[in-house]
């Protein structure tokens, strides 16, 4: 018992050390290249292990995945196609993720009559168990859709390193954005073009 807290501890000081290196608030993937010098590419095309990185960049359709939500139903990513997806990446204990949601509530309640879905990924093979993502959604009044990623595939195929990660998706499925860090709801209606 007192290894998997001290393995649990040591995880979640990972992730926040990441959290805090890498996080910048309103970045996204095309401003954290306009920073590389000029002439230089700071594009990444080799492969990490269950992660393939070309099938993630700005342009590319997003992998399909399928996952149990929170609720009990099954869902597929691509059965939102017609629909722009904040498709978000996140565990009950990330500071940042906490931050995020009542953003995240506020958007989805005043725009998703304009066909626009959240589809919040709980990393559930990284968090406490599905009791606490319950008491977690209950807390925050959540009620968007929560697909629950028990086996991980989900967070390493869309490289959910550091969260909250978020992708913006097109009607067509098409990746338009990628955003390590919290959004607030400015920033949301900004990248997916609700008026």
């Amino acid at each position: 018992m007192n290894k998997n807290l001290l393995s649990f501890a040591i995880l979640a000081l990972a992730v926040v050390i990441l959290v805090v290196n890498i996080w910048k608030p309103g970045s996204t993937e095309s401003e954290k290249n306009t920073t590389a010098p000029a002439g230089e590419s700071v594009e990444t095309t080799e492969d990490i292990p269950g992660a393939k990185l070309s099938s993630l960049r700005e342009g590319a359709e997003a992998p399909d995945f399928e996952l149990n939500t929170l609720d009990g139903k099954t869902i597929k990513l691509s059965d939102y196609r017609g629909k722009k997806v904040i498709l978000n990446f996140w565990a009950t204990w990330c500071p940042p993720c906490k931050a995020e949601m009542p953003h995240m509530q506020n958007f989805y309640e005043e725009y998703n009559d304009q066909d626009v879905e959240i589809l919040a990924v709980n990393l559930t093979n990284m968090d406490k168990g599905a009791d606490e993502v319950k008491k977690f959604v209950e807390e925050y009044g959540l009620t968007f859709t929560i697909p629950m990623d028990e086996e991980g595939y989900a967070g390493t195929t869309y490289q959910a390193f550091t969260i909250p990660t978020s992708y913006i998706l097109d009607e067509n499925g098409v990746i338009t954005k990628k955003i390590v860090g919290p959004m607030d709801e400015k920033m949301m209606k900004e990248l997916t073009g609700v008026k």
